[in-house]
């Protein structure tokens, strides 16, 4: 009986953890602060960087704060099920969790199944998944933001990550990491191939990323 309700509460919180990152928080954010649709400006994808691109930082921070929170919220809820539900414990859980907001915000079925490339609720469930590794990657990217700047600090942060947590949490946890990873790989190469295949279509639009020409000009 025991075994049967564990199942039970962590199918429901992977469930619930793939509902959490489904909330568009971008998408929420541009079309109430400036009536903007994030799939048709900038590099066209409803996250963080293209919010902030066309609404400025500030508008554009709740965006960052909660995409980050969808993936703690997922991975502390994997977390909190797993210490709570009857029967042995399963580490995996909240690393199952995560994953699913992840999912969630890469095709979110409160939008259409079009979302974003998950960054940023990755960053989030990793901050509970390994504390100490994500505190030492957010110190490699505070050091190279200061030489080289953010775009070159975050790369260093995302990359450092697995190889601290392998010190740190050992092989099994870092390669579960690696899965949530993988997933912003897939992302990033379906975005670009999608991309392509638009210009070869339709070779006046500009590639994702470049300005959107001015119709009055």
């Amino acid at each position: 009986m025991s075994g049967s309700a564990r199942v039970t509460a962590e199918v429901g919180a992977v469930v619930v953890a793939y509902l959490l990152g489904s909330i568009p928080v971008a998408d929420l954010v541009a079309r109430r602060r400036a009536g903007v649709d994030l799939r048709r400006v900038g590099d066209r994808n409803p996250g963080y960087w293209n919010a902030k691109e066309q609404l400025g930082r500030r508008a554009a921070l709740p965006v960052f704060a909660g995409d980050v929170a969808k993936g703690a919220a997922a991975a502390l809820l994997g977390v909190v099920v797993d210490a709570v539900a009857p029967g042995d414990g399963h580490w995996w859980l909240a690393y199952a969790c995560g994953f699913a907001a992840m999912v969630g915000h890469a095709w979110p079925v409160f939008a259409g199944f079009r979302g974003g490339r998950s960054v940023l609720t990755f960053v989030g469930a990793a901050i509970v998944l390994s504390p100490l590794t994500a505190a030492i990657s957010i110190a490699v990217l505070l050091a190279v933001t200061a030489v080289r700047g953010f775009a070159w600090g975050a790369r260093a942060g995302m990359f450092a990550f697995p190889f601290i947590q392998l010190v740190v949490d050992g092989p099994y946890r870092t390669a579960a990491t690696g899965g949530l990873m993988s997933l912003i790989g897939l992302r990033f190469a379906m975005a670009a191939f999608a991309d392509r295949a638009d210009r070869s279509d339709r070779p006046d639009r500009p590639a994702a990323g470049d300005p959107t020409p001015d119709p009055q000009r």
